[in-house]
């Protein structure tokens, strides 16, 4: 059974950094594509950054140039860099295993999600 666990959130200050780890179990962590999602409360899942087995990624729109994502396949991780926050990223960050290669931005493309880490961010 495949499990994710998130870690590195916390409490910063706007224009701040963090970056949240996800360990994954099972040898098979660098087949398939691996993605980000928050959210907020009171507000649906979002979907924030995915990165392909091979390093490709994409990103929503209100992070594109304060996130980057990446991964370290010898070490069943990805990694989510965040700077540049804003109170607007105030959200559980949560990491999420596609079905497949394939690094979508919707949430029904992934399978096997991890447990969340806080992230909030102060004015």
């Amino acid at each position: 059974q495949v499990q994710l666990v998130e870690s590195g959130g916390g409490l910063v200050q706007a224009g701040g950094s963090l970056r949240l780890s996800c360990a994954a179990s099972g040898r098979t962590f660098s087949s398939y594509a691996m993605g980000w999602f928050r959210q907020a409360p009171g507000k649906e899942r979002e979907f924030v950054s995915a990165i392909s087995w091979s390093g490709s990624s994409n990103y929503a729109d209100s992070v594109k140039g304060r996130f980057t994502i990446s991964r370290a396949n010898a070490k069943n991780t990805v990694y989510l860099q965040m700077n540049s926050l804003k109170p607007e990223d105030t959200a559980v960050y949560y990491c999420a295993r596609s079905r497949g290669t394939y690094y979508g931005q919707t949430g029904s493309e992934y399978d096997i999600w991890g447990q969340g880490t806080q992230v909030t961010v102060s004015s």
